[in-house]
């Protein structure tokens, strides 16, 4: 029988505000992929010196950049692992982040993960919650919650899902069904209970800290709503991915913690690179995590518009980020002369070209019908990038061809960065970024090289000998 009375306190890591880990997740995936893999002091190094310039002046102590390289990039994401030999690679999860950039799906993962026990933290701290018999997936848990209160028209608070799931002993001990705890909710509503997480000689940050913590990463994965008074409610544009969370509210986590024998050192070093090994492999729900522009709150115009003759639909370009460019792109030469519509080509399927659009300059001037070479990255987040913060980076890949076609249309070449956020879409444009990069307004980093060889390289040649018996 489920007793909401019974209350413990898990917490996690500290993260940042949710605007923080939005500006700063493409950060932390960049450093980290551009230093491993490397031993695990040459790591910590490179770190600090590459991940710095994202902080403002004064928090980039020692303390604060320790901070973000293993509590939060390491422990808390999951970016990165460590070897029994001492060396760091970027895990799955901040690969396929910088492959897609897709935001959402990164933290969607994250929280499909999430678990109690994890090993986050040490295993002394986390010693309690082994004690008390605590298995859960939290995150599935209350999106279970929340989708029964939905089918009861019933909009749930932070605190209700706080006090009641998440701080609920009887729920992080498997005890407890979300049926049930829904029903204890109403019940207290009905008879004028209000109910508050208690923590002697605690503030009031303190008591709901862990708490606003994962409902942060469950509005960073898209998959929730909030306001200013706390109440939440489902995106229901992001229905599957909530009910792949909400179908395994009772599977026990996939990582045993309770399989180690931490009372030894063995133990625990064992337990350690298992689990960062683990937590920063995807899951085997991700590649239902793909976050849509329909998810983020658009209302379609990127998938439906109508095939005129002689036009392409946006089905036919593919990739959102491309369509919303091109539609913007006819629209705004459209505008300023109809004529030239017809030479702005959606061409991101034409391998080798180095550019997704090719438009027209359709500015006043006698360059006005020149042509223009748009290559278009789009990027998914919930919340809004700021150029206001001066501090504020962004990062992106482009080809080889990408960089050639750059160099050689010069003025005529620029990048069209799609940002889709809930509810809008920002672009940013950044022209002739060859001349850019001359004035350092830019870094270009070459990441991958091709090595062409012949014979006369080859030092020596091994060959062998296998018999066949047939």
């Amino acid at each position: 029988m489920y007793n909401c009375l019974n209350q413990y306190r898990c917490a996690i890591i500290r993260g940042k505000s949710q605007k923080e880990i939005d500006d700063l997740l493409p950060a932390y995936a960049k450093v980290v992929v551009d230093i491993t893999p490397c031993d695990i002091e040459v790591f910590a190094t490179r770190f600090h010196e590459l991940f710095a310039p994202y902080l403002v002046a004064n928090k980039r102590d020692k303390k604060t950049l320790d901070n973000h390289r293993t509590e939060i990039a390491g422990k808390l994401f999951g970016m990165y692992y460590e070897s029994r030999n001492g060396y760091v690679f970027a895990s799955e999860r901040t690969r396929k982040f910088l492959d897609d950039n897709d935001q959402p799906a990164f933290f969607k993962d994250l929280c499909y993960k999430m678990q109690f026990p994890n090993g986050m933290q040490k295993p002394q701290t986390f010693q309690p919650l082994l004690d008390n018999h605590i298995f859960i997936r939290p995150n599935a848990f209350v999106l279970r919650v929340l989708q029964l209160a939905r089918t009861r028209n019933v909009v749930l608070t932070k605190g209700e899902v706080g006090y009641y799931i998440l701080n609920s002993l009887d729920v992080l001990q498997g005890l407890a069904i979300p049926e049930e705890v829904l029903e204890a909710i109403e019940r207290d509503r009905e008879h004028g209970v209000s109910r508050q997480i208690e923590a002697d000689d605690k503030a009031y940050s303190y008591k709901y800290q862990h708490i606003n913590e994962q409902i942060n990463y469950l509005e960073l994965a898209n998959l929730i709503y909030t306001n200013s008074s706390g109440d939440i409610w489902l995106n229901q544009n992001e229905n599957e991915a909530i009910q792949i969370f909400a179908m395994d509210w009772d599977k026990k986590p996939e990582f045993d913690v309770y399989a180690y024998e931490l009372s030894t050192v063995e133990g625990r070093k064992q337990f350690r690179f298992d689990w960062m090994e683990y937590f920063g492999q995807l899951s085997n729900r991700a590649d239902k995590f793909a976050t849509t522009a329909s998810s983020l709150g658009m209302k379609g115009e990127l998938s439906c518009q109508k095939k005129q003759e002689g036009s392409q639909t946006t089905l036919e370009i593919g990739d959102e980020g491309e369509a919303f460019v091109f539609a913007y792109e006819k629209e705004r030469v459209s505008k300023f002369n109809p004529r030239l519509v017809n030479r702005v080509l959606s061409l991101g399927k034409t391998r080798g070209l180095g550019y997704d659009i090719q438009s027209v300059v359709a500015k006043e001037g006698d360059k006005s019908d020149f042509s223009k070479y748009i290559e278009v990255k789009s990027t998914k987040r919930v919340t809004e990038p700021d150029l206001s913060n001066a501090y504020w980076m962004d990062s992106l890949n482009i080809t080889r061809n990408e960089w050639i076609a750059a160099q050689q249309h010069g003025e005529f070449f620029c990048i069209y960065r799609v940002y889709f956020v809930r509810g809008r879409i920002l672009m940013y444009i950044i022209n002739n970024i060859h001349q850019k990069q001359v004035e350092k307004k830019i870094d270009v980093i070459p990441m991958s090289y091709r090595i062409d060889f012949g014979k006369e390289a080859v030092d020596q040649v091994i060959v062998e000998e296998k018999n066949n018996n047939v």
